[in-house]
């Protein structure tokens, strides 16, 4: 014998939206997060380990690695988050105005960061086929560009589809805000391969 259907209430006027937990692409940036810090543990797992191994870091003959092009990056990539909040604001509050020249700036800051980062991997006075020591700056560093690339990627694609006519669509402001979160991520994850590269074999020295 079948159950007739019943009807408990109308769900057409829900939100088909939302920011934070209350939305998928959030929940979803958090696991990218999570499973990239992970990555990010382990390779510091790596390099402390490797460390302990040397007798001196960075190992002889070896200079520690130049400051001045990761610092000016650190330096550009901190105040980035200046552009960033105000997109993330912009997003949350369905201002497509802000948001279109928002996601153009932060299209466009990232490109003199891949310019530096080009003079970082030359200032690193090591190989990654020299030793391990040379393997982990690299590894470090090869990693954080990846992230550097994927995220300005998605931002480009980001801006582009905000100036159309798919860019007035309330998920869309979503994927902005999220898009903004990660980005925190990206430059956060960097403040600690900054540490390592540059200042743990000066202190060590």
């Amino acid at each position: 014998m079948s159950v007739p259907v019943r009807f408990e209430g109308d769900l057409a006027d829900l939100a088909t939206h939302g920011f934070g937990p209350r939305s998928l692409t959030w929940w979803g940036i958090i696991g990218f997060m999570v499973v990239e810090g992970m990555f990010f543990a382990l390779l510091f797992a790596a390099y402390f380990f490797i460390l302990d191994k040397e007798q001196s870091w960075p190992p002889a003959p070896y200079a520690p690695p130049g400051l001045t092009a990761g610092t000016i990056l650190t330096v550009l990539i901190v105040l980035t988050e200046i552009p960033n909040a105000v997109v993330k604001k912009a997003a949350e509050t369905f201002d497509l105005r802000t948001v279109r020249k928002g996601l153009v700036v932060m299209s466009l800051l990232p490109l003199p960061l891949f310019v530096l980062r080009g003079f970082e991997f030359a200032s690193l006075n090591v190989l990654w086929t020299d030793n391990a020591y040379g393997s982990i700056l690299w590894a470090l560093l090869l990693t954080h560009t990846i992230h550097l690339v994927t995220d300005w990627g998605d931002t480009v694609v980001l801006a582009a589809l905000m100036h159309t006519e798919h860019g007035k669509s309330a998920s869309r402001f979503v994927d902005t805000s999220e898009n903004a979160a990660y980005w925190r991520f990206v430059w956060a994850s960097w403040l600690i391969v900054y540490l390592l590269i540059y200042w743990v074999p000066r202190w060590l020295t």
